[in-house]
């Protein structure tokens, strides 16, 4: 049962109240954490709101890169300006993502620090090499995003620290995000896929729904319009000798290796059509 709700207004005063306390979880945006909540399936004695954070409120680029804060939510991310030629992944992801009800709420480190495999944010922001910045009462770490999920729902966060934003440095190319869902309406991945084609040549890949983690497979190629085709099957070999998906409610073992072969090959027909 929660026994408080702790709403600081300072990033020195939520990193202590972390360090302080035992019991904790952090409210973002709520949309997992609160219907968990409800269920049962998890419990807490204290909640931590972190929306009112100034720190974890920017959305700017800096010479770093794109920074997008710890309480920035899905919708301002596909609203944004600043999201736009290379970044633009993170709207195709944040756009299948729910419905505009929880994109309002949803935000973008909330659904990284939730480290759900089928997590449509996750394959976006690993593609742009995405770094978390995280702090604690004691001080701050970056943490690359290839090196954050060691598991379901498990990441290598300590719990005493928090996610105050994400970087993503500033590169060149194109990217794409493609999703397989049951449905129409609001679901979960049964399959999500983004590259990005960086402007020398090389291409990365990462997958979700098809593994414990999300899976980041980088450095192919250098390759051109013509040899990204040629090496089409060398592509794929590689993107499935990455995963061993499982047979669950969402889908079989054998719809996502199917699913993960034609998502490569649209993506592979596309950019050959279209060059960097």
């Amino acid at each position: 049962m929660i026994n408080e709700f702790l709403n600081p207004s300072a990033l020195s005063e939520a990193a202590e109240m972390l360090n302080s306390r035992e019991d904790v979880k952090i409210l973002a945006g709520g949309t997992d954490l609160l219907v968990l909540l409800k269920d049962k399936t998890i419990s807490c004695r204290y909640i931590i709101d972190i929306k009112k954070i100034p720190e974890l409120n920017i959305f700017e680029k800096t010479n770093r890169g794109l920074e997008i804060g710890g309480a920035i939510s899905l919708s301002k991310v596909l609203s944004s300006g600043l999201v736009s030629g290379p970044c633009s992944v993170l709207k195709d992801s944040a756009h299948v993502h729910a419905n505009s009800l929880l994109r309002n709420r949803a935000t973008l480190i909330g659904n990284i620090c939730n480290a759900s495999p089928g997590g449509d944010m996750l394959p976006a922001a690993l593609v742009l090499d995405g770094i978390l910045e995280a702090v604690c009462a004691t001080g701050s770490r970056e943490i690359p995003l290839r090196d954050f999920f060691t598991g379901v729902k498990k990441h290598v966060l300590q719990k005493n620290e928090l996610v105050t934003k994400i970087i993503f440095p500033e590169k060149q190319g194109k990217g794409i995000y493609l999703k397989k869902k049951r449905i129409k309406g609001h679901d979960l991945a049964q399959v999500g896929v983004a590259a990005f084609w960086a402007a020398d040549g090389k291409l990365s890949i990462a997958l979700g729904a098809v593994a414990p983690t999300p899976v980041l497979i980088s450095g192919l190629g250098p390759f051109n319009k013509e040899t990204l085709v040629k090496a089409h099957a060398d592509i794929e070999r590689e993107v499935l000798s990455r995963v061993n998906p499982i047979s669950d409610t969402r889908s079989s073992r054998e719809y996502r290796v199917a699913m993960l072969k034609h998502f490569v090959s649209e993506i592979i027909a596309k950019w050959a059509k279209e060059g960097l």
